[in-house]
């Protein structure tokens, strides 16, 4: 059931991550895994920042919105160079 839970989480991230940065998602299996690495990049940052999310939904889903985000920032500037 915690699969389930990490990729609803995720793809959700990852849809609310290209609507923010792109304008529009990425299809379901697009959105999650732009979420489940987001998921892992946000949980590295917040980590290095001090920041504690808590185990709560609320709280791992803003994580991974925050490292799908990061990512895909990343990447459009590394597309454009």
């Amino acid at each position: 059931m915690e699969l389930v839970y990490f990729l609803l989480i995720g793809a959700v991230a990852g849809w609310l991550a290209g609507t923010i940065v792109k304008g529009r998602g990425f299809g379901l299996v697009g959105n999650m895994v732009v979420g489940v690495v987001g998921a892992v990049l946000g949980g590295f940052l917040a980590r290095q920042l001090g920041i504690a999310t808590d185990d709560d939904a609320v709280g791992v889903l803003l994580t991974s919105l925050g490292g799908a985000i990061v990512l895909l920032l990343i990447v459009s500037t590394l597309k454009k160079a």
